[in-house]
């Protein structure tokens, strides 16, 4: 049976989870940087992979989508039975913490990353249907594009299309109102932590990501500044 305790004690150590800022660290580790201060001055995977390389890009990718899905998959299940519908309400819980703790960690002023990659891992275990959808939209505008943040912004787009179909015809029923809620309100979160994106390509200034392509670490960040993106500060194009 659900508590108001359970409530808060999910969705703290699912924002704990998420708030921990894997791009940061692998920068660190790796080049002995702080990423804030490079690239795009974002800590997700685009900005480690374009000022690092695709290889600890991806790594990050995979870190960041880890710290969504295992908090949905593991903190409910301390707490409900994962047939009852109190288990589904706190795995949505978990969900939504873990995203927010990715975009607003408490460790770096609240200043994160835009959420891709861990909302990919949450929707992974809540709704893997959705997910491949939003997948395939992401890698076909990506293949387009090249853009990134288009492309992120297409996937969360199809992501709550598609679960909104797959709810249908009455998605806002009681049974299924926790996940009609979280897809739409994920979705829109992660549009908004993209308003600088969109700002840039309505004026045609967003950047295209070139594969492979590594910038210099040890560059400043005024060198930073004068890349295809902006520099600390700006939150460009990232998960």
């Amino acid at each position: 049976m659900g508590t108001p305790a359970s409530v808060t004690l999910t969705a703290l150590a699912a924002y704990l989870a998420g708030s921990i800022p894997f791009g940061l660290l692998v920068a660190r580790g790796v080049a002995g940087i702080d990423i804030r201060r490079h690239g795009s001055g974002n800590i997700g995977a685009t900005n480690v992979s374009r000022t690092l390389g695709a290889k600890w890009g991806v790594a990050v990718l995979v870190l960041d989508a880890l710290k969504g899905a295992l908090p949905v998959l593991v903190i409910p299940r301390l707490f409900a039975g994962s047939e009852s519908a109190w288990f589904l309400l706190l795995q949505v819980i978990a969900g939504v913490a873990t995203v927010v703790g990715h975009m607003f960690p408490v460790w770096l002023k609240f200043h994160g990353g835009k959420g891709v990659a861990t909302a990919l891992g949450v929707v992974c275990v809540l709704t893997p249907e959705a997910s491949i959808a939003a997948f395939v939209g992401f890698a076909l505008c990506m293949v387009a594009s090249r853009i990134v943040a288009l492309s992120s912004v297409v996937a969360a787009l199809v992501f709550a299309v598609g679960q909104m179909i797959i709810l249908s015809p009455n998605p806002f029923d009681r049974a299924k109102l926790p996940l009609s809620m979280f897809s739409l309100a994920v979705p829109a979160l992660i549009i908004l932590r993209h308003g600088s994106n969109i700002g840039r390509l309505l004026r045609g200034e967003e950047k295209k990501f070139s594969f492979g392509r590594r910038r210099n670490a040890e560059s400043s960040p005024d060198e930073a500044a004068s890349n295809d993106e902006p520099s600390v500060g700006s939150r460009g194009t990232g998960s």
